[in-house]
Protein backbone atom coordinates (compact mmCIF):
# COMPACT_ATOMS: atom_id res chain seq x y z
CA UNK A 1 0.00 0.00 0.00
CA UNK A 2 1.16 3.38 -0.78
CA UNK A 3 0.84 6.48 1.64
CA UNK A 4 -1.98 7.88 -0.84
CA UNK A 5 -4.19 4.88 -0.59
CA UNK A 6 -7.23 5.22 0.41
CA UNK A 7 -8.27 4.02 3.71
CA UNK A 8 -11.96 5.33 4.12
CA UNK A 9 -14.57 7.63 2.89
CA UNK A 10 -17.05 9.14 5.03
CA UNK A 11 -19.71 11.62 4.21
CA UNK A 12 -22.11 13.88 6.29
CA UNK A 13 -25.01 16.35 5.34
CA UNK A 14 -24.16 19.77 6.42
CA UNK A 15 -25.67 23.05 5.68
CA UNK A 16 -24.46 25.70 2.67
CA UNK A 17 -25.08 29.23 2.67
CA UNK A 18 -28.54 29.50 2.36
CA UNK A 19 -29.31 27.05 5.25
CA UNK A 20 -29.95 24.24 2.84
CA UNK A 21 -28.18 21.05 3.21
CA UNK A 22 -25.15 20.00 1.02
CA UNK A 23 -22.53 17.38 1.24
CA UNK A 24 -19.29 17.11 3.05
CA UNK A 25 -17.05 14.18 2.42
CA UNK A 26 -13.41 13.50 4.36
CA UNK A 27 -11.09 10.77 2.85
CA UNK A 28 -8.74 9.33 5.24
CA UNK A 29 -5.38 7.63 3.31
CA UNK A 30 -3.34 4.70 4.66
CA UNK A 31 -0.42 7.10 5.87
CA UNK A 32 -3.59 9.11 8.53
CA UNK A 33 -3.89 12.00 6.44
CA UNK A 34 -7.30 13.22 5.74
CA UNK A 35 -8.48 15.62 2.76
CA UNK A 36 -12.04 17.30 3.11
CA UNK A 37 -14.49 18.46 0.80
CA UNK A 38 -17.76 20.43 1.05
CA UNK A 39 -19.76 20.44 -2.50
CA UNK A 40 -22.03 23.97 -3.18
CA UNK A 41 -25.00 24.11 -4.75
CA UNK A 42 -26.49 26.56 -7.57
CA UNK A 43 -29.76 28.62 -7.65
CA UNK A 44 -30.12 29.45 -11.46
CA UNK A 45 -28.89 26.26 -12.51
CA UNK A 46 -28.71 24.66 -16.33
CA UNK A 47 -30.91 22.30 -17.37
CA UNK A 48 -28.22 20.16 -18.86
CA UNK A 49 -26.07 20.32 -15.98
CA UNK A 50 -25.17 17.23 -14.02
CA UNK A 51 -27.32 15.77 -11.46
CA UNK A 52 -27.53 16.96 -7.59
CA UNK A 53 -28.98 13.91 -5.72
CA UNK A 54 -31.96 15.93 -3.25
CA UNK A 55 -34.08 13.03 -1.69
CA UNK A 56 -37.06 15.04 -2.34
CA UNK A 57 -38.61 14.43 1.21
CA UNK A 58 -40.80 17.57 2.17
CA UNK A 59 -40.85 16.03 5.84
CA UNK A 60 -37.04 17.07 5.65
CA UNK A 61 -35.72 20.41 5.13
CA UNK A 62 -38.77 21.30 2.17
CA UNK A 63 -37.49 17.94 0.16
CA UNK A 64 -33.66 19.35 0.11
CA UNK A 65 -31.98 17.16 2.48
CA UNK A 66 -29.25 15.12 0.65
CA UNK A 67 -29.04 11.67 2.81
CA UNK A 68 -29.52 9.75 -0.23
CA UNK A 69 -25.80 11.54 -1.71
CA UNK A 70 -24.30 10.78 1.27
CA UNK A 71 -25.53 7.51 1.53
CA UNK A 72 -24.15 6.82 -1.94
CA UNK A 73 -20.88 7.90 -0.57
CA UNK A 74 -21.49 6.17 2.41
CA UNK A 75 -21.53 2.33 1.01
CA UNK A 76 -21.44 1.96 -2.80
CA UNK A 77 -18.56 4.31 -3.86
CA UNK A 78 -16.64 4.27 -0.11
CA UNK A 79 -16.14 0.43 -0.89
CA UNK A 80 -15.08 1.23 -4.95
CA UNK A 81 -12.59 3.56 -3.95
CA UNK A 82 -11.54 2.03 -0.75
CA UNK A 83 -7.95 0.79 -1.30
CA UNK A 84 -7.44 3.14 -4.71
CA UNK A 85 -4.60 5.91 -5.15
CA UNK A 86 -5.85 9.10 -4.20
CA UNK A 87 -3.03 10.67 -6.13
CA UNK A 88 -4.16 8.84 -9.41
CA UNK A 89 -6.72 11.41 -9.31
CA UNK A 90 -8.10 10.51 -13.11
CA UNK A 91 -8.73 6.25 -12.02
CA UNK A 92 -10.42 7.35 -9.37
CA UNK A 93 -12.43 9.66 -10.68
CA UNK A 94 -13.23 7.47 -13.66
CA UNK A 95 -13.60 4.60 -11.66
CA UNK A 96 -17.06 6.61 -10.38
CA UNK A 97 -17.86 7.40 -13.12
CA UNK A 98 -18.23 3.82 -14.40
CA UNK A 99 -19.88 3.21 -10.95
CA UNK A 100 -22.73 5.95 -11.75
CA UNK A 101 -23.30 4.81 -15.31
CA UNK A 102 -25.29 7.47 -16.22
CA UNK A 103 -24.19 10.57 -18.45
CA UNK A 104 -25.46 12.90 -15.98
CA UNK A 105 -24.70 11.16 -12.94
CA UNK A 106 -28.10 10.63 -11.79
CA UNK A 107 -27.47 7.34 -10.19
CA UNK A 108 -25.21 8.69 -7.51
CA UNK A 109 -25.22 12.56 -8.06
CA UNK A 110 -23.24 14.95 -9.04
CA UNK A 111 -22.62 16.37 -5.57
CA UNK A 112 -22.05 12.73 -4.33
CA UNK A 113 -19.03 11.82 -6.95
CA UNK A 114 -17.81 15.59 -7.03
CA UNK A 115 -17.31 15.43 -2.71
CA UNK A 116 -15.37 12.33 -3.16
CA UNK A 117 -13.08 13.86 -6.03
CA UNK A 118 -12.40 17.37 -4.24
CA UNK A 119 -11.81 15.49 -0.68
CA UNK A 120 -9.34 12.95 -2.91
CA UNK A 121 -7.17 15.80 -4.48
CA UNK A 122 -6.86 17.42 -1.10
CA UNK A 123 -5.70 14.52 1.00
CA UNK A 124 -3.47 14.02 -1.70
CA UNK A 125 -2.03 17.07 -1.46
CA UNK A 126 -1.37 16.76 1.82
CA UNK A 127 0.17 13.61 2.25
CA UNK A 128 2.36 15.20 -0.83
CA UNK A 129 3.34 18.35 2.00
CA UNK A 130 2.18 20.66 -1.09
CA UNK A 131 -0.39 23.31 -1.39
CA UNK A 132 -3.33 22.30 -2.97
CA UNK A 133 -2.56 24.45 -6.14
CA UNK A 134 1.06 23.53 -6.14
CA UNK A 135 -0.13 20.07 -6.09
CA UNK A 136 -2.76 20.31 -8.79
CA UNK A 137 -0.76 23.05 -10.92
CA UNK A 138 0.98 21.31 -13.32
CA UNK A 139 3.62 24.58 -15.14
CA UNK A 140 5.66 27.01 -13.01
CA UNK A 141 4.03 29.56 -14.04
CA UNK A 142 1.31 31.04 -10.73
CA UNK A 143 -0.80 33.38 -12.93
CA UNK A 144 -3.48 34.79 -9.68
CA UNK A 145 -6.82 35.17 -10.78
CA UNK A 146 -8.87 38.55 -11.46
CA UNK A 147 -11.54 38.38 -9.34
CA UNK A 148 -15.39 39.30 -11.30
CA UNK A 149 -16.63 40.33 -7.86
CA UNK A 150 -20.69 40.47 -7.72
CA UNK A 151 -21.63 43.90 -5.65
CA UNK A 152 -25.17 44.51 -6.87
CA UNK A 153 -27.43 41.15 -7.16
CA UNK A 154 -30.80 41.07 -9.33
CA UNK A 155 -32.56 38.09 -11.49
CA UNK A 156 -33.15 34.89 -9.24
CA UNK A 157 -30.21 35.78 -6.43
CA UNK A 158 -32.41 38.55 -5.20
CA UNK A 159 -35.78 39.51 -3.87
CA UNK A 160 -36.13 42.72 -6.19
CA UNK A 161 -37.21 44.39 -9.27
CA UNK A 162 -33.47 44.17 -11.33
CA UNK A 163 -33.99 41.26 -13.66
CA UNK A 164 -29.98 41.10 -14.69
CA UNK A 165 -28.64 38.84 -12.08
CA UNK A 166 -24.73 39.66 -11.37
CA UNK A 167 -23.30 43.41 -11.59
CA UNK A 168 -19.57 42.96 -11.13
CA UNK A 169 -16.63 45.27 -10.99
CA UNK A 170 -13.24 44.27 -12.35
CA UNK A 171 -10.57 45.66 -10.96
CA UNK A 172 -8.04 44.89 -14.05
CA UNK A 173 -6.22 47.84 -14.08
CA UNK A 174 -3.74 46.66 -10.95
CA UNK A 175 -0.44 44.93 -10.69
CA UNK A 176 -1.22 42.98 -7.47
CA UNK A 177 -4.12 40.90 -6.41
CA UNK A 178 -3.97 42.67 -3.52
CA UNK A 179 -4.42 45.76 -4.29
CA UNK A 180 -7.10 45.26 -6.81
CA UNK A 181 -9.38 43.54 -3.54
CA UNK A 182 -8.78 46.48 -1.69
CA UNK A 183 -9.81 48.87 -4.34
CA UNK A 184 -12.99 47.05 -4.89
CA UNK A 185 -13.40 46.95 -1.39
CA UNK A 186 -13.54 50.37 -1.02
CA UNK A 187 -16.06 50.56 -4.08
CA UNK A 188 -18.15 48.17 -2.49
CA UNK A 189 -18.21 50.65 0.70
CA UNK A 190 -18.65 53.79 -1.21
CA UNK A 191 -21.79 51.44 -2.68
CA UNK A 192 -23.51 51.06 0.40
CA UNK A 193 -22.96 54.78 1.35
CA UNK A 194 -24.78 55.78 -2.06
CA UNK A 195 -27.33 53.35 -1.79
CA UNK A 196 -28.32 54.75 1.79
CA UNK A 197 -27.92 58.44 0.74
CA UNK A 198 -30.33 57.61 -2.05
CA UNK A 199 -32.32 56.03 0.47
CA UNK A 200 -32.53 52.35 -1.24
CA UNK A 201 -32.03 49.13 0.88
CA UNK A 202 -28.63 47.95 1.70
CA UNK A 203 -29.42 43.95 2.59
CA UNK A 204 -27.61 41.56 0.51
CA UNK A 205 -28.21 39.06 -1.79
CA UNK A 206 -27.14 34.96 -2.10
CA UNK A 207 -23.92 36.10 -3.04
CA UNK A 208 -23.05 38.61 -0.39
CA UNK A 209 -24.20 41.51 -3.68
CA UNK A 210 -26.34 44.60 -2.18
CA UNK A 211 -29.63 43.94 -3.64
CA UNK A 212 -31.78 47.30 -3.83
CA UNK A 213 -35.00 48.19 -5.43
CA UNK A 214 -34.39 50.63 -8.48
CA UNK A 215 -35.92 52.47 -11.23
CA UNK A 216 -33.97 50.30 -13.59
CA UNK A 217 -30.98 47.54 -14.68
CA UNK A 218 -29.68 50.98 -16.07
CA UNK A 219 -30.15 52.88 -12.75
CA UNK A 220 -27.39 49.29 -11.46
CA UNK A 221 -25.10 50.36 -13.50
CA UNK A 222 -24.79 54.25 -12.82
CA UNK A 223 -24.83 53.51 -8.68
CA UNK A 224 -21.92 51.18 -9.58
CA UNK A 225 -19.61 53.86 -11.75
CA UNK A 226 -20.98 56.51 -8.85
CA UNK A 227 -19.37 54.32 -5.95
CA UNK A 228 -15.92 53.58 -8.43
CA UNK A 229 -15.54 57.11 -8.74
CA UNK A 230 -16.13 57.95 -4.90
CA UNK A 231 -13.59 55.45 -3.90
CA UNK A 232 -11.07 56.93 -5.99
CA UNK A 233 -10.57 54.85 -9.29
CA UNK A 234 -11.59 55.40 -12.78
CA UNK A 235 -13.65 53.65 -14.28
CA UNK A 236 -12.64 51.58 -17.28
CA UNK A 237 -9.57 52.18 -16.50
CA UNK A 238 -8.69 50.90 -12.77
CA UNK A 239 -12.26 48.73 -12.66
CA UNK A 240 -14.26 47.51 -15.64
CA UNK A 241 -17.62 46.09 -15.40
CA UNK A 242 -18.91 42.76 -16.47
CA UNK A 243 -22.36 41.22 -16.24
CA UNK A 244 -24.02 37.92 -15.38
CA UNK A 245 -27.69 38.40 -17.33
CA UNK A 246 -28.85 34.59 -16.37
CA UNK A 247 -31.18 35.01 -19.69
CA UNK A 248 -32.54 31.50 -19.61
CA UNK A 249 -34.42 32.78 -16.22
CA UNK A 250 -36.61 35.34 -17.92
CA UNK A 251 -36.87 33.41 -21.56
CA UNK A 252 -40.17 32.65 -22.26
CA UNK A 253 -42.29 31.32 -25.88
CA UNK A 254 -39.39 32.58 -27.12
CA UNK A 255 -38.39 35.91 -25.89
CA UNK A 256 -36.73 37.70 -23.22
CA UNK A 257 -39.41 38.74 -20.66
CA UNK A 258 -38.18 41.52 -17.91
CA UNK A 259 -40.80 40.74 -15.57
CA UNK A 260 -39.14 42.37 -12.82
CA UNK A 261 -38.59 45.10 -14.38
CA UNK A 262 -40.94 47.11 -16.53
CA UNK A 263 -42.13 44.40 -18.63
CA UNK A 264 -40.95 44.72 -21.65
CA UNK A 265 -40.22 41.66 -24.26
CA UNK A 266 -37.46 41.28 -26.43
CA UNK A 267 -36.67 39.06 -29.36
CA UNK A 268 -32.93 37.55 -29.47
CA UNK A 269 -32.13 40.28 -32.39
CA UNK A 270 -33.62 43.18 -30.20
CA UNK A 271 -31.15 41.95 -27.06
CA UNK A 272 -28.31 42.47 -29.05
CA UNK A 273 -28.52 46.46 -29.88
CA UNK A 274 -29.40 46.28 -25.87
CA UNK A 275 -26.35 44.72 -25.08
CA UNK A 276 -24.64 47.02 -27.69
CA UNK A 277 -25.79 50.39 -26.10
CA UNK A 278 -24.98 49.06 -22.47
CA UNK A 279 -22.15 48.32 -24.17
CA UNK A 280 -21.25 51.42 -25.82
CA UNK A 281 -21.69 53.65 -22.67
CA UNK A 282 -20.40 51.92 -20.22
CA UNK A 283 -16.87 50.49 -19.83
CA UNK A 284 -18.47 46.49 -19.77
CA UNK A 285 -15.61 43.61 -20.90
CA UNK A 286 -17.90 40.41 -19.63
CA UNK A 287 -21.61 39.69 -20.75
CA UNK A 288 -22.17 36.14 -19.09
CA UNK A 289 -25.15 34.36 -20.82
CA UNK A 290 -26.54 36.99 -22.29
CA UNK A 291 -28.92 34.49 -24.24
CA UNK A 292 -30.86 31.76 -23.13
CA UNK A 293 -28.97 28.24 -22.78
CA UNK A 294 -30.21 26.77 -25.94
CA UNK A 295 -30.72 29.98 -28.01
CA UNK A 296 -27.70 28.83 -30.13
CA UNK A 297 -28.43 31.48 -32.73
CA UNK A 298 -29.22 34.39 -30.46
CA UNK A 299 -25.85 33.13 -29.16
CA UNK A 300 -23.93 33.00 -32.66
CA UNK A 301 -24.75 36.06 -33.92
CA UNK A 302 -24.06 37.75 -30.28
CA UNK A 303 -20.80 36.78 -30.94
CA UNK A 304 -20.17 37.48 -34.62
CA UNK A 305 -21.18 40.92 -33.69
CA UNK A 306 -19.68 41.08 -30.44
CA UNK A 307 -16.79 38.82 -29.89
CA UNK A 308 -13.71 40.65 -30.39
CA UNK A 309 -15.11 43.56 -27.80
CA UNK A 310 -16.14 42.20 -24.76
CA UNK A 311 -15.96 38.36 -23.15
CA UNK A 312 -18.75 36.67 -23.72
CA UNK A 313 -18.93 34.35 -21.21
CA UNK A 314 -21.01 30.44 -21.35
CA UNK A 315 -22.36 29.43 -18.19
CA UNK A 316 -25.85 28.00 -18.35
CA UNK A 317 -24.86 27.18 -22.50
CA UNK A 318 -21.99 24.82 -21.59
CA UNK A 319 -22.25 23.47 -18.14
CA UNK A 320 -18.50 22.96 -17.87
CA UNK A 321 -19.61 20.12 -20.22
CA UNK A 322 -16.88 19.32 -22.96
CA UNK A 323 -19.18 18.33 -25.38
CA UNK A 324 -21.53 21.54 -25.31
CA UNK A 325 -18.26 23.68 -25.21
CA UNK A 326 -17.43 21.99 -28.47
CA UNK A 327 -20.35 22.81 -30.26
CA UNK A 328 -19.98 25.86 -29.00
CA UNK A 329 -16.11 26.52 -30.58
CA UNK A 330 -17.26 24.63 -33.64
CA UNK A 331 -20.04 27.12 -34.41
CA UNK A 332 -17.97 30.23 -33.15
CA UNK A 333 -20.37 30.70 -29.96
CA UNK A 334 -18.89 32.47 -27.43
CA UNK A 335 -15.06 33.33 -26.23
CA UNK A 336 -15.29 31.96 -22.75
CA UNK A 337 -16.13 29.37 -20.33
CA UNK A 338 -17.57 29.74 -16.70
CA UNK A 339 -16.09 26.51 -14.85
CA UNK A 340 -18.06 24.96 -12.21
CA UNK A 341 -16.72 21.66 -10.93
CA UNK A 342 -20.45 20.40 -9.54
CA UNK A 343 -22.05 21.14 -13.13
CA UNK A 344 -19.70 18.19 -14.66
CA UNK A 345 -19.55 16.51 -11.51
CA UNK A 346 -15.23 15.05 -10.93
CA UNK A 347 -12.19 17.27 -11.00
CA UNK A 348 -10.37 15.43 -13.88
CA UNK A 349 -13.56 16.56 -16.55
CA UNK A 350 -13.36 19.81 -14.72
CA UNK A 351 -9.65 20.42 -15.78
CA UNK A 352 -10.36 18.51 -19.08
CA UNK A 353 -12.61 21.01 -19.86
CA UNK A 354 -10.56 24.08 -18.76
CA UNK A 355 -7.82 22.84 -21.06
CA UNK A 356 -9.96 21.90 -24.24
CA UNK A 357 -11.20 25.89 -23.75
CA UNK A 358 -7.85 27.06 -23.55
CA UNK A 359 -6.49 25.29 -26.22
CA UNK A 360 -8.89 26.36 -28.52
CA UNK A 361 -8.53 30.17 -27.34
CA UNK A 362 -11.38 30.91 -24.65
CA UNK A 363 -10.64 32.19 -21.45
CA UNK A 364 -11.55 30.50 -18.18
CA UNK A 365 -13.52 31.79 -15.28
CA UNK A 366 -13.58 29.63 -12.12
CA UNK A 367 -17.00 29.75 -10.55
CA UNK A 368 -18.53 29.31 -6.79
CA UNK A 369 -22.23 28.83 -7.08
CA UNK A 370 -25.10 31.00 -5.27
CA UNK A 371 -25.07 28.17 -2.48
CA UNK A 372 -21.61 28.01 -1.15
CA UNK A 373 -20.08 26.63 1.95
CA UNK A 374 -16.40 27.86 3.57
CA UNK A 375 -14.49 25.19 0.83
CA UNK A 376 -11.76 27.28 -0.41
CA UNK A 377 -11.35 24.54 -3.00
CA UNK A 378 -11.70 27.01 -6.30
CA UNK A 379 -9.32 29.29 -4.90
CA UNK A 380 -6.49 26.96 -5.31
CA UNK A 381 -8.13 25.36 -8.80
CA UNK A 382 -7.74 29.28 -10.61
CA UNK A 383 -4.31 29.41 -9.68
CA UNK A 384 -3.39 25.58 -10.44
CA UNK A 385 -4.96 26.02 -13.48
CA UNK A 386 -3.72 29.26 -14.82
CA UNK A 387 -7.36 30.56 -15.31
CA UNK A 388 -6.65 34.23 -14.79
CA UNK A 389 -10.18 34.76 -13.93
CA UNK A 390 -12.38 33.90 -10.93
CA UNK A 391 -15.99 34.53 -9.73
CA UNK A 392 -16.92 33.98 -5.92
CA UNK A 393 -19.01 36.96 -4.88
CA UNK A 394 -19.43 40.13 -3.39
CA UNK A 395 -16.97 40.86 -0.22
CA UNK A 396 -19.57 40.28 2.46
CA UNK A 397 -20.59 36.79 3.70
CA UNK A 398 -17.92 34.74 4.83
CA UNK A 399 -18.54 32.02 2.69
CA UNK A 400 -17.14 34.38 0.00
CA UNK A 401 -14.00 36.68 1.75
CA UNK A 402 -12.43 32.70 2.42
CA UNK A 403 -12.27 32.61 -0.81
CA UNK A 404 -10.54 35.66 -1.29
CA UNK A 405 -8.43 35.19 1.92
CA UNK A 406 -7.16 32.05 0.49
CA UNK A 407 -5.97 33.88 -2.47
CA UNK A 408 -4.11 36.70 -0.72
CA UNK A 409 -2.57 33.94 1.17
CA UNK A 410 -1.35 32.25 -2.11
CA UNK A 411 -0.29 35.36 -3.43
CA UNK A 412 1.88 35.99 0.23
CA UNK A 413 3.25 32.53 -0.49
CA UNK A 414 4.19 32.65 -4.13
CA UNK A 415 5.30 35.89 -3.92
CA UNK A 416 7.86 36.44 -7.14
CA UNK A 417 6.79 33.44 -8.38
CA UNK A 418 2.63 34.62 -8.55
CA UNK A 419 1.79 37.11 -11.33
CA UNK A 420 -1.22 39.28 -11.80
CA UNK A 421 -1.81 40.31 -15.13
CA UNK A 422 -5.47 40.97 -15.92
CA UNK A 423 -4.07 42.61 -19.66
CA UNK A 424 -2.37 38.67 -20.58
CA UNK A 425 -5.84 37.40 -19.36
CA UNK A 426 -8.24 40.00 -21.65
CA UNK A 427 -5.80 39.61 -25.09
CA UNK A 428 -9.09 39.69 -27.08
CA UNK A 429 -11.26 42.20 -25.95
CA UNK A 430 -10.02 45.47 -28.39
CA UNK A 431 -12.22 47.44 -25.57
CA UNK A 432 -9.35 47.12 -23.22
CA UNK A 433 -6.58 47.70 -25.68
Amino acid sequence: MSKTSISTTKAREILDSRGNPTIQTTIRLDSGVCGRSSVPSGASTGTHEALELRDGDPSRYLGKGVQKAVSNVNTAIAQAVQGMDAADQETLDRKMIELDGTLEKKKLGANAILSVSMAAADAAARASGLPLYEYLGKSQTRLLPVPLINILNGGSHADNNVDIQEFMIVPAGFTSLKEALRASAETFHHLKKTLKIRGYSTSVGDEGGFAPNLKSNQEAIELILESIQKAGYSPGKDIFLALDVAASEFFSEGAYVFEKSDGSRLSADQMIPFYQDLIRRFPIISIEDGFSEDDWTGWKTFTERMGKQIQIVGDDLFVTNPDRLKRGIAEGIGNSILIKLNQIGTLTETIQTVEYAKTNGYTTIISHRSGETEDTFIADLSVALNSGQIKTGSLSRSERVAKYNRLLEIEDELASKGRFDAWSVFTNIEKMG
